[in-house]
Formats: structure tokens, C-alpha cells, sequence
């Protein structure tokens, strides 16, 4: 099964790669490198939900994000990543010329993607007004980590999935949370 899937993920990662080689588009690249450096580590997701935290309004909300972007990463950085040992893509095939300085951490799943989908999750969720933007977004991403050969199709797959369990996970955490301190704030001072 293994060996199935790593051949269709080989096969659509040089598709891209010819595809990349083959529009030579400085302005395309140039898009494709800022969207990943937009995902790195996470940043753009942690600033948003610092934003919501901040702001009284979406304080819950971005609570929410914290824990589910804590998950996420000790998912994806901490036990995944270690555990599978997936090499990259560029280190798998013959004269791959990176656009980006190349990863060190391994492939599978991607950090990039799954940062990206615990926000779309939050955002579908609780800021619908803002969903479409934070959707093009996470998918640029993703899509962007395929394109600078650095991620594998099943990678972006996977950390879309745990992505947004992870949106889920916290959710259900913070939101736990939350009611307990309600409980125990009306059991304390309500006579």
C-alpha cells in the first residue's frame, strides 16, 4: 500500500516539477515562494489568532486557535514527523533545482498545511465573514508546497486532515474550558 502511494505522490510531484520547470514564471515563483514563507512555522496563523485574542470581541475565538495550533504542532512536529522519517520530495528525485532553502525537518505530514487548515476549520466555524480569504489562503500554502518540490501530495493530504481535527480538537478543549470556568464562576458567587 506504502509503495502505491509513494508512486502516485512521485508521479504528481514531477508533473508539478515539469510544470514549474516548463511555465518558467519568475512572477509565478515569486507568488509560490511568498505563500510558503507566509506558512513558515506557522507564523501568519499564530499572529491571527493572536489578533483575535487580543480583541475582546474574538477573545473566545482566538483562544480556541492557540489550543488548536498547540495540538497541531505537537501532532505534526512533535510525533508524526519523527515517527515516519519521510524524506523530501527533492531528496527522492534526480535534478530537482529548489526555488526555497531546503527543509531540514522531514516530509510527512505537512506543518505548512496543517497550521493552515486548523485556521480554516476556526474560521468556517466562528468567523464566516472572514472564511473564503483564510481558505485561499491555507490552500495557496499547501499548493505551494507541492510546487517548491518540498512536500509530497499525501503530505499536504494528511496535514489537511490533521489540520483540521486538530481545529476540532482545541475547539472542543478550550470550549471545556470555558464552560468549567462558567460553572464554577456561577457556583461560587450566586447564592
Amino acid at each position: 500500500m506504502f509503495n502505491f502511494i509513494q508512486n502516485i505522490d512521485i508521479s504528481v510531484i514531477e508533473k508539478i516539477y515539469r510544470f514549474q520547470h516548463n511555465l518558467n514564471s519568475e512572477l509565478f515563483n515569486k507568488i509560490m515562494i511568498f505563500f510558503t514563507i507566509l506558512g513558515d512555522n506557522g507564523m501568519i496563523w499564530i499572529a491571527v489568532a493572536l489578533i483575535l485574542f487580543l480583541n475582546r470581541k474574538y477573545r473566545k475565538i482566538g483562544v480556541f486557535s492557540i489550543v488548536s495550533l498547540i495540538i497541531c504542532a505537537l501532532a505534526v512536529n512533535v510525533i508524526l514527523k519523527p515517527l515516519i522519517h519521510r524524506p523530501r520530495p527533492f531528496s527522492e528525485l534526480v535534478d530537482i533545482t529548489l526555488l526555497i532553502k531546503a527543509p531540514k525537518d522531514y516530509s510527512f505530514p505537512s506543518g505548512h498545511t496543517a497550521a493552515s487548515f486548523v485556521m480554516v476549520y476556526i474560521f468556517f466555524r466562528h468567523i464566516k465573514k472572514y472564511f473564503i480569504p483564510v481558505l485561499i489562503t491555507g490552500i495557496l500554502i499547501a499548493f505551494s508546497r507541492m510546487y517548491l518540490t518540498v512536500h509530497f501530495p499525501s503530505d499536504i493530504l494528511v496535514g489537511l486532515i490533521i489540520g483540521l481535527l486538530s481545529g476540532y480538537a482545541g475547539e472542543k478543549i478550550a470550549d471545556g474550558f470555558y464552560r468549567k470556568k462558567i460553572d464554577w464562576w456561577k457556583n461560587k458567587y450566586i447564592i
